[in-house]
């Protein structure tokens, strides 16, 4: 497979917008644990190697461990590998990743609302928006894993 163009290059404006998103959630009340964990976890469901390779590297730079990462795709069966609050940011990563089975149903919704504010809520979605934006992007571009974007 061979890269087809650099975004950066062939339309910088919308480069730059998905960059905002970045910055944006950079600021954002949810931890970084939380982000990696929705940057990994819809990659994973999307088969963007380059984002599972960059997110997971980031992730265990950020303190996470290989136990953690390796179950991801279990999360479910892990039992307390993972928190309640992790638990149901990993289901609205799937449901929103998976939109075309329903999207985020109102039952991970309330659920959601035990843990997190409106605006918490607001930032996770965002999160799980953002890196299905960057997975289209690099399977569409076919990015290669060591390539640069940037």
């Amino acid at each position: 497979m061979q890269t087809r163009f650099n975004i950066k290059t062939v339309a910088p404006g919308a480069l730059k917008a998905m960059a905002g998103l970045e910055v944006y959630l950079s600021q954002s009340s949810i931890s970084r644990t939380i982000k990696e964990l929705i940057k990994i976890r819809a990659s994973q469901i999307n088969g963007c190697a380059f984002c599972i390779n960059m997110h997971t590297q980031d992730a265990i730079k950020n303190g996470e461990t290989n136990q953690r990462i390796f179950l991801l795709t279990a999360w479910r069966e892990a039992g307390a590998i993972f928190t309640e609050e992790e638990r149901v940011v990993l289901a609205i990563t799937e449901e929103i990743t998976l939109i075309h089975q329903g999207g985020l149903s109102a039952d991970t919704y309330a659920n959601a609302l035990k843990f997190f504010s409106e605006a918490q809520i607001a930032d996770i979605i965002t999160a799980v928006v953002t890196i299905n934006v960057w997975n289209r992007v690099v399977l569409s571009t076919q990015l290669q894993i060591g390539e640069s974007m940037v």
